[in-house]
């Protein structure tokens, strides 16, 4: 039979009528008949949740009028004949390695239509068989295919049907061993998606435990807290569309997770409670220095306030910080004292200044008196004069701050003129520098006068080495009288 016609016989045995009255009869060889086996073996039952899942599907208006269902085709009764024979009487046999098998009786019909119906029922197996051929090769999942494979197996010995029974069972065999190859190949698969699955898990965990254990005062809490929330949902994620690990792993791993967020969540709310702590000291301590700042504000002892912000500046600098928003907020009110009392200060500095130009006017005129001193040519008369523009300078009074330094130094270069040509002087004038200075010429004098008379001795006596040290002597201290005299001449 060929394969075309196995087909052919799968279709038509599912057109056939119900058996009536002259329907055949199964041999009583076997212990119950055989209900015609299905086309392919059902898959398993949803459960009641996924058909509450489902969307509701309204019903048709109305039901189409079924179609015929088509002729079965003719048997091939000379193939037929090699696995079974039917007898007048409507019995028919199995032909199994030489042996006969009673397989059931179809009476009131020919032996061809008996033969014919019991070799449609052996295609019915078939199409069991080839379905499930069909299904290995597309590499269906496994599940119920060994049950397949036992059912049809059973139906083959229930000898109630006429066919190749042997090349079906060889064809079952072959089955069973890509069935056990293609189970194997789904077991890796399975194995290794959830290695895959569990590394995922474990790299969640691992992360939230790295987390967790960063030191609570480094660690920056903004962006750890949105880290461990994205790896919170990523565990959902995997829970809910990943693979199942085993009851055990996955209580395990969560149990990590969990106390890692659980340690996070503690260290988060014992910093941020510590931060409260500092921050209200850091209030307290500042508030206390604006408290300072503001009651001096309306000083007008302007060299001691002044003395005081600074200090207070110190303060404030060391002091540690409250949160962003009330620390913006001191400096503010801290910074808003300081503010008043310098402008209060700027406004006094400036009425003194536009008072004090009027002196500034007259200190001008004076340095340029100084100024006509130098170069000091007669140090009693310069010193004489400088000393009555000393008075009228202090009768003068203050000039601006921002002219003060610069009129103090123009008189200060006079004075410092005028006091080295008085220091000049006195050391040209020095009675003992003198005397140091006479006793000093005397002595070296008497030393170049020795000094000729050996060189010329030792020039006499023709001894070369002598004569060069009293040359080399003898030139030192000449170099020596030359700077002498030259300070003697100083005192002249």
């Amino acid at each position: 039979m060929t394969h075309s016609q196995e087909s052919d016989e799968t279709l038509a045995s599912t057109t056939e009528a119900p058996v009536t009255e002259s329907s055949p009869v199964e041999s009583t060889t076997a212990a119950t008949p055989a209900a015609p086996a299905p086309a392919s073996v059902p898959a398993a039952a949803p459960s009641p949740a996924a058909f509450a899942a489902r969307p509701k599907v309204p019903a048709p208006a109305a039901v189409p009028a079924p179609v015929a269902a088509p002729a079965a085709p003719a048997i091939n009764l000379i193939e037929a004949a090699k696995f079974g024979r039917a007898e007048e009487d409507g019995h028919v046999f199995l032909l199994l390695a030489g042996e006969e098998f009673p397989v059931g009786q179809y009476p009131g019909a020919s032996k061809d239509e008996a033969l014919s119906y019991f070799v449609r029922k052996f295609d019915d197996i078939l199409a069991q068989v080839t379905l499930l051929e069909q299904r290995v090769e597309a590499k269906a999942p496994t599940t119920d295919m060994n049950k397949t494979v036992s059912h049809v197996r059973e139906q083959l010995g229930e000898r109630n049907s006429v066919g190749d029974v042997n090349a079906a069972l060889a064809r079952l065999a072959t089955l069973e061993e890509n069935i056990k190859a293609l189970s194997a190949a789904e077991r890796t698969a399975h194995e290794s998606a959830r290695a895959v699955e569990l590394a995922s898990r474990e790299a969640i965990v691992a992360e939230a435990e790295t987390i967790s254990a960063e030191d609570p005062t480094t660690i920056q809490w903004k962006i750890s807290s949105a880290r461990m929330n994205e790896l919170f949902e990523s565990w959902k994620a995997a829970q809910k569309n990943g693979m199942r690990l085993g009851r055990a792993t996955e209580e395990g791993l969560w149990k990590r997770f969990r106390s890692a967020r659980t340690v996070f969540d503690r260290h988060r709310r014992a910093y941020f409670s510590q931060l409260d702590n500092t921050n209200a000291a850091a209030k307290s301590a500042k508030e206390s220095l604006i408290a300072e700042a503001e009651e001096l504000a309306t000083s007008t002892d302007w060299g001691y306030a002044a003395g005081e912000y600074r200090r207070l500046m110190d303060q404030w600098k060391g002091s540690p910080r409250a949160s962003r928003k009330d620390d913006d907020a001191l400096w503010a009110r801290f910074r808003g004292a300081q503010d008043k009392f310098f402008a209060a200060r700027q406004s006094a500095n400036n009425a003194l200044d536009e008072e004090f130009g009027a002196n500034l006017i007259v200190k001008e005129a004076l340095l340029v008196e100084a100024g006509a001193l130098l170069p000091i040519k007669d140090l009693n008369a310069a010193k004489k004069s400088l000393q009555s523009i000393r008075d009228r300078w202090e009768e003068a009074g203050k000039v601006p701050r921002n002219d003060m330094q610069r009129v103090e130094a123009g008189l200060r270069k006079v004075e410092d003129a005028v006091r080295s040509a008085e220091d000049d002087n006195w050391r040209r004038s020095d009675p003992e520098a003198k005397a140091r200075t006479s006793s000093a010429l005397s002595q070296l004098e008497a030393t170049i006068a020795g000094l000729k008379e050996d060189l010329l001795s030792a020039e006499k006596a023709g001894d070369a080495r002598k004569v060069a040290k009293a040359t080399e002597a003898l030139a030192a201290r000449e170099l020596w009288l030359e700077q002498i005299q030259k300070a003697a001449q100083d005192f002249s």
